[in-house]
């Protein structure tokens, strides 16, 4: 094997200089948002009217029509402190639940692989080449151990990180809207982009950090270091599962309860600060889609790295022990940070947004241009880190690989990104017919609505899977199961802009609301009404790429653990791996049935509870006197704590229990079953539900003659695609994101217990 060109000592400065440049570009995205003052101060804009384009001290564009200033900053600094507190008490309360798991799971992980060769202190052959004597198996354990548990403290800080950045940032996204919808995106966009920089950056660092010290006891015993990392994606994913499926519930109980009673019984607007609910919605929207959506592709990340680290180990990079080539999945996630600090500029800085209908093309230029510029990075990390070519691990044998190939496969990754992006807007922006054809629907009533919308769902399947299956075939006759981890590791390469367009969405809907709740003119209203309906489209794009990646991730974990775990072949036809994958495509509609009846049985106490207020609290719906906001708030947090752990369980203990009664080949068909199956049920619960959203926002804005003819709020149709749009909130925001957590969580979770299930498992068949 040829030396690469890139030195092993430029790599271990690139790499931590990369992550650190990322997290420093977050820092100063944070002070220029920290920028826009909570505190009516009017003197600073007069002596300043000049500054850049981009600046903060421009005057108000328009005042207020009869709405005094001082009062409106005043309102919007005490909603969002309410928003604030709620979304940290909640997720303080969730940490708590989450941090036993956490210490009880890892003194399984520890005692499970311990006992593999009897807790012996003693040597052991190593697994891939016989002939060479690794590090104990004890050893492996406590490393394990301790990769699980730094895997799951970067994954809770992220989404904490993530939902104080936009709790801070969504009362300064309003303020902006005074001047103009260019300063409001700026603001919400930057707030995105902190959270993206700062998740991306510190979960590269932590990784290579890890690995550094891990090899101070290693040493040469690469195989045996790299195993014992896969530890920090089973924690990464393992606190998101808890993440999504808490935040989901959380905010979706909230949204729906809102919902019925408000827009449908009473005919209030959304947001109305008369709800009882608007408080606990708003604070949804921060622990459900930016704490928990952090989390999940903080996992995804972690989870490709260790897969492509694991198969690299055993193939020539790890025998020959060539660090730059080893680290050839960290080398792209520095590329990426760099390159989306270049497209975050384009957005902020290079071009300004001066109407609303630049805001959709805005946030798709970003994808766009990332995606180029990502492309050419790649080019280079793999001409200049790898060896011409080289020998990769392919189940028992080593396949020639060259460098141009292991190119191509990161690029197959990245481009079907885009398509699977690309597709899901078109499934679930208004722009297009697909959601313009469920509004038209809701003339004739809800129930044509949700017969038209779950068909939109099962359709928007069909172009992702085929773009996912290609990917997988070119990925894998390139370089094998590498091929496939590198594939999803191209897909998320861009995941700093991914995060920062993701996280933009919740941030303007919490602006919306808080103009809403702050009683501002219905200008204000419109403008941040389309940064959430853009915010909306985007959301649906990032599920989209989260299941996309998740898909590739679980496949190339899936392949490391068949290696591992010493399965000759996943032979279909035989009784013990068919049970497992008829077993396995079931769970995706065992664990979405648990967790949309726990968001169903949440709304009911929350409807319950909102119809109280409006029936009790005498002069509630005149404004005359102020809801109980924190009984909402306590009904969302308590339900989504208790409902949370019975589908965490179900995730968890599937792997456990398979891998030690039935043995490996049953657990090998039902991670495969629950991959096919899990996939698809994502795809078409995601696009289902953001379809209905925009169903209803489409209405709602009257922006077309069509529109209008459906219209106004309040109208018939309107009433049915608010039906259809609290359908689909669980579906959107619950099932449809956790789904992919469920099919990578089972896979890394295989891996990491493998030793464990080929040394004691199928206790069953043993009898």
């Amino acid at each position: 094997m040829a030396p690469t060109l890139l030195s092993t000592f430029a790599t271990e400065i690139i790499i931590p200089v990369c992550a650190v440049i990322g997290i420093v570009f977050s820092l100063i995205q944070w002070f220029l948002v920290s920028k826009v003052k909570m505190t009516p101060d009017r003197n600073a804009n007069n002596n300043n009217s000049n500054s850049n384009k981009n600046g903060y001290d421009d005057y108000l564009i328009e005042e207020e029509e009869g709405v005094n200033d001082h009062n409106v900053v005043v309102k919007c600094a005490e909603i969002q402190n309410a928003i604030s507190e709620g979304a940290t008490s909640f997720l303080f309360t969730e940490y708590q639940y989450v941090s036993v798991f956490m210490v009880v799971f890892a003194i399984l992980i520890f005692l499970f692989l311990g006992s593999v060769e009897g807790f012996s202190t003693k040597s052991q052959k190593c697994t891939y080449n016989v002939h060479q004597m690794c590090k104990p198996a004890l050893a492996t354990a406590a490393f394990s151990t301790i990769a699980f548990l730094l895997g799951a403290i970067t994954s809770l800080i992220s989404g904490f990180l993530g939902m104080k950045i936009a709790t801070y940032a969504n009362a300064r996204t309003t303020l902006e809207a005074r001047k103009g919808v260019g300063k409001a995106f700026i603001t919400a966009f930057r707030s995105g982009a902190v959270m993206g920089f700062l998740l991306a950056a510190s979960g590269l660092l932590v990784l290579y950090i890890a690995i550094n010290l891990f090899k101070l006891y290693y040493g040469d015993d690469w195989e045996g270091l790299f195993e014992a990392i896969t530890g920090y994606g089973l924690g990464g994913s393992s606190m998101a599962l808890f993440g999504r499926v808490g935040g989901g519930i959380y905010t979706k109980a909230a949204d729906v309860g809102a919902d019925l009673v408000g827009k449908i019984e009473r005919n209030i607007p959304e947001d109305d600060p008369r709800n009882p609910a608007v408080i606990a919605d708003n604070v949804g929207d921060n622990v459900g889609d930016i704490a928990g959506m952090g989390s999940d592709l903080f996992g995804s990340y972690a989870e490709s790295s260790c897969a492509a680290l694991v198969v690299a180990s055993i193939s020539s990079f790890g025998i020959e022990h060539d660090f730059t080539a080893m680290c050839y999945p960290l080398l792209v996630s520095s590329v990426g940070i760099i390159v989306c600090l270049i497209t975050t500029l384009f957005a902020t800085d290079f071009f300004e947004i001066k109407v609303v209908d630049e805001i959709q093309s805005a946030l798709k230029k970003q994808l766009i241009i990332s995606t180029v510029l990502m492309t050419v990075g790649i080019a280079i990390v793999s001409f200049i880190g790898l060896p011409t070519s080289f020998m990769i691990f392919n189940f028992g044998v080593q396949k020639v690989v060259y460098n141009w190939q292991l190119f191509l496969c990161v690029c197959v990754g990245l481009w079907a990104g885009l398509i699977i992006g690309f597709v899901t807007e078109y499934y679930t922006s208004n722009a297009y017919s697909p959601v313009q054809d469920v509004a038209d629907s809701c003339r004739t009533g809800a129930a044509t609505n949700v017969i038209f919308g779950l068909a939109l769902g099962y359709k928007s399947v069909i172009i992702p899977i085929f773009a996912i299956a290609i990917s997988i075939f070119v990925s894998f006759s390139f370089a094998a199961m590498y091929g496939i981890a590198v594939a999803a590791l191209g897909m998320l390469s861009t995941i700093a802009t991914g995060l920062a367009i993701d996280a933009y969405g919740p941030i303007s809907d919490n602006a919306g609301g808080i103009a809403e709740m702050a009683g501002m003119s219905h200008r204000i209203r419109e403008r941040t009404d389309a940064l959430d309906a853009a915010g909306n489209t985007t959301a649906a794009i990032g599920k989209g790429f989260a299941i996309g990646s998740a898909a590739l991730v679980s496949l190339a974990l899936f392949g490391a653990f068949v290696s591992r775990a010493g399965i000759e072949t996943v032979d279909v036809l035989t009784p013990k791996v068919f049970i497992g994958l008829i077993v396995g495509a079931m769970l995706p509609y065992w664990f979405s049935a648990m967790t949309m009846k726990s968001v169903g049985s949440a709304a009911l106490k929350m409807v319950e509870e909102v119809r109280r207020q409006f029936n009790t609290i005498p002069g509630l719906m005149e404004g005359l006197a102020k809801p109980d906001y924190t009984t909402c708030v306590k009904i969302s947090t308590d339900a989504s704590i208790k409902e949370m752990i019975p589908p965490g369980a179900l995730v968890i203990l599937t792997p456990l229990i398979v891998g030690t009664f039935f043995g490996v080949e049953t657990l090998s068909g039902v991670l495969a079953g629950a991959l096919v199956s899990g996939v698809q049920v994502a795809i078409s619960a995601s696009n289902t539900g953001g379809a209905w959203d925009n169903a209803k926002k489409y209405i709602e804005a009257g922006a077309s003659e069509h529109a209008r003819t459906l219209g106004p709020k309040g109208s018939e149709p309107h009433k049915a695609a608010v039906i259809g749009d609290t359908i689909g909130d669980p579906l959107k925001d619950t099932s449809g994101p956790s789904l992919n957590i469920l099919i990578k969580l089972m896979a890394v979770e295989s891996l990491v217990f493998a030793p464990f299930f080929a040394a004691h498992g199928g206790l069953l068949f043993k009898l």
